[in-house]
């Protein structure tokens, strides 16, 4: 098979090789995924480029990125010989592994390879790992959403975009957060109100459109930038479930009104979720594809030996879509 790998960290250019190797036959409780293609995420990119305290990678040889979808062509012992030919998604594919979905084949365990429902493109399943199960895990852990307000900040984002759309499926209101184009393109993901997050008044404007109310949910990928917005706006009991900090790594919480209003903070890692977590997760995100409920953009398709150009992509920023690799398998 053909794989994209590197054994050091460094710019894409200068460490990501395409190789020839051989799939092993799949273990007991694995399978074997024919990828067609691997999504790569900001995640896969500084994975590549070196983690802060790591001088070296966790394995010799690494194949990237963790999201990918493909057709099953082998399974292991103990896995049904009916799901042979069955079309999926995956999760987890690089994770605490060396090697990931930016090849022709991977083996995995079986639960990792999550059926993609007839309707649902290739393209959209290898966005569904990181982002599709990020989205869904943020908006409906903690509790039903319905006829509830939800705050999502950063709603244009590759994230926040999908999650947007969850809410309202779930049946919530959606205020979400965005900056010039962004704005229009919250809307258009089916947010009630889209309000600029550089305004000074933000605060203000987020309570004004929830008629004086405060939020009992805001799902947030700028932690340590809004936190002090969120401490303010945030109903008692209400929940904050964050996936991201970018901008401050160090955020200060403001103790006192997160502690007098009871708010239950969750930092969300998609990596992480307990297997009742994934399960449910992945069970609502499939369910919300089936409704068709789901729009997952793509933004650009590099062939597997253009793979330095994709990660280049990804770092460029400023995507309205999905950075994927075609396998050619």
């Amino acid at each position: 098979m053909k794989a994209i790998t590197y054994s050091a960290f460094g710019s894409a250019r200068e460490v990501l090789t395409l190789v020839d190797m051989d799939c092993p036959a799949p273990g007991p409780g694995e399978v074997t995924v024919n990828i067609t293609m691997s999504g790569v995420n900001p995640s896969d990119v500084k994975s590549r480029a070196g983690r802060p305290g790591l001088d070296r990678p966790m394995f010799d040889k690494i194949i990237p990125h963790s999201d990918g979808a493909g057709v099953i062509s082998a399974v292991g012992d103990g896995v049904p010989a009916s799901r042979v030919g069955e079309r999926v998604w995956l999760w987890n594919g690089q994770w605490k592994r060396a090697h990931g979905t930016a090849a022709q084949q991977i083996n995995l365990p079986a639960e990792q390879a999550v059926p993609l429902p007839a309707t649902v493109s290739d393209e959209v399943g290898a966005t569904l790992g990181i982002p599709g199960l990020t989205a869904t895990h943020a908006v409906f852990n903690g509790g039903d959403i319905r006829d509830q307000t939800v705050l999502i900040h950063g709603g244009a984002g590759t994230v926040g975009y999908l999650a947007v759309q969850l809410a309202k499926w779930g049946g919530a209101r959606v205020i979400t957060t965005a900056r010039g184009a962004g704005l229009d393109r919250a809307k258009a993901a089916g947010a009630d109100v889209a309000l600029d997050y550089s305004a000074p008044d933000l605060a203000q404007q987020i309570l004004a459109a929830n008629n004086g109310q405060p939020i009992p949910k805001i799902i947030d990928v700028e932690l340590g930038v809004n936190i002090n917005i969120d401490a303010e706006v945030i109903a008692e009991n209400g929940r904050l479930n964050a996936y991201g900090s970018a901008k401050d790594m160090t955020p200060a919480l403001p103790i006192f009104p997160l502690l007098f209003k009871a708010v239950t903070l969750e930092i969300v890692l998609v990596y992480l979720l307990t297997p009742t977590e994934r399960r449910f997760a992945v069970d609502t995100l499939t369910a919300a594809l089936t409704a068709g409920a789901l729009h997952s953009p793509i933004e650009q398709v590099f062939p597997l030996e253009q793979a330095a150009a994709a990660h280049e992509a990804v770092e460029a920023g400023n995507r309205t879509g999905a950075i994927l690799l075609s396998t050619g398998a």
